[in-house]
């Protein structure tokens, strides 16, 4: 019997999210790796904005989110300070 999960109404975007339909291994590969193919599907995200938004918000520190890396997302908290 499946069990059924609640999403909470601010994870709720997550279902639409385009990586939620691929897999983990585009948006948080092994260090060194290559992050273009996650960015490709982020770019086609119609939830793109909210994503980053998330990340930026909880401080996500590992992984694609909202098409940027971790790198640039840092240098992004950084610039805006």
């Amino acid at each position: 019997m499946p069990i059924d999960t609640i999403t909470p109404p601010e994870l709720a975007w997550q279902q639409e999210a385009l990586c939620s339909q691929t897999g983990a291994e585009f948006f948080f590969p092994e260090p060194g790796s290559s992050v273009r193919e996650a960015k490709r599907i982020c770019g086609l995200c119609p939830i793109r904005t909210a994503c980053l938004e998330y990340a930026l918000d909880h401080d996500e520190r590992f992984g694609v989110w909202g098409g940027l890396s971790e790198k640039e997302r840092l240098e992004l908290r950084r610039a805006s300070r």
